[in-house]
C-alpha cells in the first residue's frame, strides 16, 4: 500500500504584489507541505515580509492566489488568521507585564478564557522552557528569552501553521540554537513553521528553502539539493595575507571569490584547480602565509550563486 500523499499547508500560484509602480513580489509559486519547516531566505528587500503578509491575510495579493491552512487568503482572511500564529521581526508583548500575564493576555485575545487559558499558559511556558520565568518581567529578560516569549504567544491557541518573521535576529548563537530546537520540536508535533532568517546556518534546519530575490522565487529545494544544483564546483577556504582578490575573480576557471569572515571563499572549476594550485598561484601575487583548504559548500555559497546569477527565475 503506498503512502498518503503529504497534506498541503500553504498553497501560491503566481502570488503577485504591487505598490504603486513597484513590484515587490513577482509572480510566486510553491507548496508547504504539513509539518514542514520551511525557509524563506533572501536579501533585505526581497519580498520575504510582503509574502508573508499576503499568506497571513494582512495585505490583498494584487494578482495570483493562495490557500493558508485551507482558507483563501484573498476571500477568507480572517479565517485564515485564526488557524496561524505569527511572530514578526519586532518583538510584539509588553515589556511591563510579567510573562505569564504577556500571554494570558494574548491568549485572551485568541478566544480563550478561564481554566482553558490558564491551562493552556502553563503548557507553553514549559514548552518554551520559560516555567521558572512566568513571574519575570518581561522586558527584564535578555532578547533570546524574549523572543522564546513571543513563540509562546504565537502557539498559544494552538495554531497549525506558525509564521516567524527573522525571529533570531539580534539573537546570541546559544539563544537562536535553543530557539530553533524548538521550532524543531514543533513540526515534529505536526506544525507547520514558514520561516525567514538571515542566518544561513540556521537555514540548514529547514527541510526546503526558497530564495527570494527582487521580488522572485530564483530557487526552491533541500538544502543539500541546492547546493548540488547552484555550487556543482569545488569550493575552497582561502586564508592568508595580502591575498589578490580581484586577481582570483579575474583568474581562469575561477567561478567566484568572496569575502568569509577574514578568510576568502572560492568556487573553481575542478577539472583546473586543486588546492594545490590555488596555494602556488596565491603565493606569486603576493599572498602570504597562504592556506588553502577543500571544504564543503554552504547554503551561503548557494545564496551568492543563486542571487548573484542573474536568472530571472528558478532552475
Amino acid at each position: 500500500m503506498s503512502a498518503p500523499a503529504p497534506e498541503t499547508a500553504i498553497r501560491a500560484r503566481g502570488l503577485t504584489r504591487r505598490f504603486g509602480s513597484f513590484l515587490a513580489v513577482d509572480a510566486v509559486s510553491f507548496e508547504v507541505e504539513r509539518g514542514e519547516i520551511f525557509g524563506y531566505l533572501g536579501a533585505n528587500g526581497a519580498g520575504k515580509s510582503t509574502t508573508i503578509r499576503m499568506l497571513c491575510g494582512l495585505l490583498e495579493p494584487s494578482e495570483g492566489e493562495a490557500t493558508v491552512a485551507g482558507h483563501d487568503v484573498r476571500s477568507s482572511p480572517d479565517a485564515v488568521k485564526s488557524s496561524i500564529g505569527y511572530m514578526s521581526q519586532k518583538f510584539s508583548l509588553y515589556l511591563d507585564l510579567p510573562v505569564a500575564e504577556n500571554l494570558a493576555f494574548f491568549g485572551g485575545a485568541y478566544g480563550l478564557s478561564g481554566r482553558a487559558l490558564r491551562g493552556r499558559v502553563d503548557e507553553v511556558l514549559e514548552l518554551a522552557g520559560l516555567g521558572a520565568l512566568r513571574r519575570a518581567e518581561t522586558g527584564s529578560l535578555p532578547g533570546g528569552i524574549r523572543q522564546r516569549v513571543a513563540l509562546a504567544g504565537a502557539i498559544l491557541h494552538r495554531p497549525r501553521i506558525v509564521f516567524l518573521d527573522e525571529p533570531t535576529a539580534g539573537v546570541d548563537p546559544v539563544s537562536r540554537r535553543d530557539f530553533w530546537a524548538l521550532i524543531r520540536r514543533l513540526a515534529a508535533e505536526g506544525t507547520t513553521v514558514f520561516v525567514t532568517t538571515h542566518y544561513l546556518d540556521e537555514a540548514e534546519y529547514c527541510r526546503r528553502i526558497g530564495l527570494m530575490a527582487d521580488g522572485r522565487l530564483v530557487a526552491l529545494d533541500s538544502p543539500a539539493a541546492l547546493k548540488r544544483e547552484w555550487v556543482p564546483d569545488r569550493v575552497f577556504l582561502v586564508r592568508g595575507r595580502e591575498l589578490p582578490l580581484e586577481r582570483l575573480r579575474s583568474t581562469p576557471g575561477v567561478r567566484a571569490a568572496e569575502p568569509f569572515g577574514a578568510a576568502l571563499h572560492l568556487r573553481a572549476d575542478p577539472a583546473a584547480w586543486d588546492a594545490a594550485r590555488l596555494a602556488a598561484l596565491l603565493r606569486q601575487a603576493g599572498g602570504v602565509d597562504v592556506a588553502v583548504d577543500a571544504v564543503e559548500p554552504s547554503l551561503e555559497d548557494v545564496f551568492l550563486a543563486a542571487v548573484g546569477s542573474g536568472k530571472g527565475g528558478a532552475p
